[in-house]
């Protein structure tokens, strides 16, 4: 399968996409239309306000549930995401999802946003979902902060879930499959993240946590899955081709990578690289609804996929924007960027850019998502 990048219109014949992006059109703090930045995805007569954006690519700070909304069908061709998990962090932002209360609530919530994303995806578009498990609090109302992870502490815990006991494990990653199966998304494939260089716990009654789940889900049964591109090494050299390559089984040992500018640790790119050489092609459109501090968004741009970002909180943002190189500006239309509209009346709907201060909780410790 050929890498090669030849970019589509409206960029000039030769150009060629860097990381630094040092050209005129590399970055523009403010809010911008679709038909500027995505106009080689033929969304020439759509528009949604863009917080950031840099050769086709773009990244929004807003409420995904909203931003959403705003896109066609069938723009993507694949999505990557890692939403947040339940009771795990407390991002300090209103209206955060994973902070609900209620487990089935947040079940409900991830499930509407990821209806959205089935139908803003391609016919035969692809959706890789990462999400961890946890267990019951025990009815705690609070955590505290621990040295090693700050980002641990919390100032609320929901209660255990109707039909648990104190240290059930909550399987959430699998009641979040079957209620998207049940969506109507073809679930297709369950992935183990093995972590090699897990966090180490003091628990004495279980065996450590050394791994996360990756799901494939489709929206149709027909799908692009690059087989090729995503052949793993074998340890036996095949008899009848002769090949030392084997179709890529389901059990992914990828380190855990910590990042400077942030109390968590991030999606890993060894994790997400297969993911985008699989499920998209040189120069397609990938979505990233939860884009956190952008690793979809660097390994995109690194492999030469366009992509768009939504994040909620603005300081993530930020992190991405100056780890995939971008030019930054002072932001200062940010106070002034419209509102996105929302067809949903029981939604809150925050603006397009909201200046950190007014996004944020009383609480100032960095809190981050698994991204």
């Amino acid at each position: 399968m050929t890498r090669d990048f030849q970019p589509r219109l409206p960029f000039p014949a030769g150009f060629d996409l860097q990381p630094d992006v040092e050209c005129e059109m590399a970055m523009k703090s403010k809010t911008l239309g679709l038909k500027e930045t995505f106009a080689p995805f033929g969304l020439d007569e759509f528009s949604i306000p863009l917080t950031y954006w840099a050769d086709g690519s773009g990244i929004i700070v807003g409420d995904s549930r909203q931003v959403l909304e705003q896109f066609p069908d069938k723009t993507f061709q694949c999505c990557i995401t890692s939403p947040p998990y339940w009771g795990l962090r407390d991002y300090g932002v209103t209206g955060q999802i994973g902070a609900e209360m209620d487990l089935n609530e947040y079940i409900q919530n991830i499930t509407a946003v990821f209806r959205e994303v089935r139908r803003v995806l391609k016919d035969d578009g692809t959706f890789w979902l990462n999400v961890g498990d946890a267990y019951t609090s025990g009815n705690r109302t609070w955590r505290d902060t621990d040295r090693k992870n700050p980002a641990r502490s919390m100032t609320y815990r929901p209660p255990t879930p109707a039909g648990l006991k104190p240290k059930d494990l909550i399987g959430i990653p699998w009641k979040l499959a079957f209620a998207l199966q049940a969506d109507g998304w073809f679930l297709r494939s369950d992935i183990i993240w093995h972590k090699p260089n897990c966090q180490p716990e003091s628990v004495k009654d279980r065996p450590t946590r050394s791994h996360e789940y990756v799901f494939l889900l489709t929206k149709n049964e027909d799908y692009l899955y690059d087989n090729e591109a995503v052949r793993e090494a074998a340890q036996v050299v095949s008899k009848e081709s002769g090949s030392n390559k084997r179709n890529r089984r389901t059990v992914w040992s990828v380190n855990t990578e910590p990042f400077p500018e942030a109390h968590f640790a991030t999606f890993p790119t060894s994790l997400v690289e297969p993911m985008v050489f699989a499920g998209s092609r040189v120069n397609d459109l990938v979505l990233d609804p939860f884009f956190g501090s952008g690793t979809v968004g660097a390994v995109c741009q690194t492999h030469r996929r366009y992509f768009a970002g939504i994040e909620l909180k603005p300081e993530f943002a930020e992190i991405a924007l100056r780890r995939l190189g971008w030019k930054h500006a002072s932001n200062e239309n940010n106070n002034a960027a419209p509102s996105i509209v929302s067809r949903s009346p029981n939604l809150t709907v925050l603006p397009a850019a909201v200046p950190p201060k007014t996004a944020l909780s009383g609480r100032t410790e960095g809190n981050g998502r698994r991204r």
